[in-house]
């Protein structure tokens, strides 16, 4: 019987070899998710992949998600903001020409975590605005299952921890249409100006969400 010499397995060492150089970066500004995957309906469409011309060693900037992880708020749009801030300045940079514009992507694609924000905050403003200016028990009482669910079924998940933390801190306002209105202006103020965008006047919600302009431009 011969003596095994012990060496290296060559389709192992191959294995390793092939999977760390063809390990593809994230695109700068990805947030990955509660699995630690990357998340698109947490990440703007300009981030869902790497401007053309990066490399393997290029770096990303990541932000998990998680409704397990009781970050504070601040934090929470800290993160969100950071991430997109270095994906714009890394968009900014590069002289790429987008494939597909917005509209074609708006149709024909999944949502990624900005159109979906719009989509929700239109929703809740609108709502908003046609719930009762006295609301019965009942009305109350679905209007706040309602708010309190976004956190547990919203898709973005930091999104969701980030909502949920801001009702534990300031609770829905739904004794009327106005308390209630007020209330998610406010909230949607708070999420805006940590992101580093315009705030609403909230005394104009009306006339935003219900009324439209008094020279009947939207009529």
């Amino acid at each position: 019987m011969g003596t095994n010499t012990s060496r290296p397995d060559a389709s192992t060492a191959q294995s390793s070899s092939s999977s760390s150089t063809t390990a593809r970066p994230l695109p700068p500004g990805m947030v990955l998710g509660p699995d630690g995957k990357p998340c698109k309906i947490c990440t703007s469409f300009r981030n869902w992949k790497p401007p053309v011309g990066t490399t393997g060693n290029t770096t990303t900037t990541t932000t998990r998600g998680s409704k397990s992880n009781k970050g504070s708020s601040a934090s929470a749009a800290h993160a969100i903001a950071s991430s997109t801030a270095a994906a714009a300045a890394l968009a900014a940079s590069a002289s790429t020409t987008p494939s597909q514009d917005d509209s074609w992507r708006a149709a024909h694609c999944p949502p990624d975590v900005e159109s979906l924000g719009r989509a929700t905050w239109t929703f809740l403003h609108t709502t908003a605005a046609y719930y009762p200016d006295a609301p019965t028990p009942t009305q109350r009482a679905h209007m706040l299952q309602l708010l309190h669910s976004l956190p547990q079924l919203y898709p973005c998940s930091h999104c969701a921890e980030d909502l949920g933390t801001r009702i534990q801190r300031r609770p829905p306002d739904v004794r009327s249409r106005a308390s209630l209105a007020a209330w998610l202006c406010a909230t949607h103020n708070e999420v805006n100006a940590e992101l580093g965008k315009p705030t609403f006047d909230c005394a104009r919600v009306d006339e935003r969400w219900r009324d439209g302009p008094k020279d009947g431009s939207c009529d």
